[in-house]
């Protein structure tokens, strides 16, 4: 017979475990602020050091504002643009016999460019001159004869009416000579056509007609047309180029004026100038499409470094602001829309606001500080108000000149 042990369920002790899990959660929390407590005092240890110690002065360099002159400037695009261009073609019908001139040469006006074969024009010219000298012979006869019936007249000897008739007939005979001595001279003319020379001064292009080639009178080669020589002017030689409308304004003011108005052209790369003219004429309306009005300035072109259909840049100078005070470009900073430099005194670095205006050859004129203030010309990252500074050793930064050549300069709001 066999006896059943009630089996016997064993329970923790009450409280117990919550008990520990709450002592874990104390010690838990009581390290983390121990944690905390030891990196905010190590943080405030290095606040204070650093307050405690001494910042260094930033070394920068420095320009002086300078009292000067600066050129107002219109910057604009232009193509060069030969004052006369002659494509010259035959005005007679004829063989040509030689061509006078090397592709390229540079011919003066009256040089000899192409002849033509003149002998039938040479005969007919015989034969008005032939012509002309019957015609003045029988204009002397009637005159004599005048002469003997004026007399007869007055003794009574002949009619009014013979003296009536002798008279038109010299009338007549002064005509015919009149008609002769024209043929004279169209002949004449026709045999100067026969020698083509050069009506203006300049470089010729390529040779487009050879010796041996028919030509007739305003066409070449048999019926093309092709001119015989194009002829283009170089000095002085003139820049054709374009400004916007707005900027007319001061242009035309100044021209009221009578000031004459220097441009300066530059190459593609506006690095090279090219030369240096004046202001020629100012087209006489606005070109509605780009809102932009044409120019054209004039150069001497001594050196011929300008070059027909060339794409050169232009600089106008419009007026010249004189007495303002000058700063490197450079050492203006931007704040949105407020412009400000650093001005330096005592060894320590003031922020002040200034006006800038135009802006040429590295220089802006300014308004808001005075000629001779010292600015800072670098390290702006470094600044800032109230800094201390240090000016770098050797030499200061260099200010532009005033009224340098610039090889890019513009003009507020050009």
């Amino acid at each position: 017979m066999s006896v059943q042990t009630p089996t016997l369920k064993t329970k923790s002790a009450p409280g117990k475990t919550p008990r520990r899990s709450r002592l874990l959660r104390v010690l838990v929390w009581a390290v983390v602020l121990l944690i905390f407590a030891g990196v905010f005092y190590l943080i405030s240890t290095r606040k204070e050091q650093t307050k405690s110690r001494p910042t260094p002065p930033i070394t920068i360099a420095t320009a002086t504002a300078e009292k000067g002159n600066i050129g107002v400037y219109i910057d604009a695009i232009g193509t060069v643009t030969p004052i006369y261009t002659a494509s010259i073609f035959s005005q007679v019908t004829g063989v040509v016999m030689s061509v006078n001139y090397q592709e390229g040469q540079i011919v003066k006006k009256g040089d000899p460019l192409v002849d033509i074969d003149d002998r039938q024009y040479q005969a007919n010219l015989v034969q008005a001159q032939g012509a002309l000298q019957t015609a003045q012979a029988q204009l002397a006869q009637s005159q004599m004869d005048l002469e003997r019936y004026e007399a007869a007249w007055a003794r009574n000897g002949i009619a009014k009416q013979v003296l009536d008739d002798q008279r038109k007939l010299v009338l007549q005979n002064q005509g015919t000579v009149k008609n002769d001595e024209g043929q004279v001279q169209f002949d004449q003319l026709q045999i100067e056509y026969c020698h083509i020379k050069a009506p203006i001064p300049g470089r010729v292009g390529l040779r487009l007609i050879d010796p041996g080639n028919l030509v007739t009178a305003g066409q070449s080669l048999s019926g093309s047309a092709t001119p015989l020589v194009v002829i283009t002017e170089l000095q002085p030689i003139t820049v054709v180029f374009t400004i916007a409308q707005d900027s007319l304004g001061q242009v035309l003011a100044q021209l009221r004026k009578g000031a004459k108005l220097t441009v300066d052209v530059f190459d593609r790369t506006i690095q090279t100038k090219l030369g240096s003219g004046e202001l020629l004429a100012v087209d006489n309306q606005i070109d509605t499409t780009t809102g932009t009005v044409k120019l054209r300035a004039v150069f001497p072109n001594d050196d011929h470094a300008l070059f027909p259909n060339q794409f050169v840049n232009t600089r106008l100078l419009v007026q010249t602001l004189e007495g303002v005070t000058l700063v490197p470009s450079a050492a203006i900073q931007q704040n949105g829309q407020t412009s400000f430099v650093y001005v330096i005194q005592d060894n320590v670095a003031h922020l002040k606001n200034i006006k800038p205006g135009v802006t040429n050859n590295g220089l802006t004129q300014v308004d808001g500080i005075n000629p001779g203030d010292v600015i800072a010309d670098s390290s702006f990252d470094k600044l800032q108000d109230n800094a201390k500074i240090t000016v770098a050793a050797g030499k200061p930064s260099p200010s532009p000149k005033p009224g340098g050549q610039a090889k890019r300069s513009s003009s507020k709001g050009s």
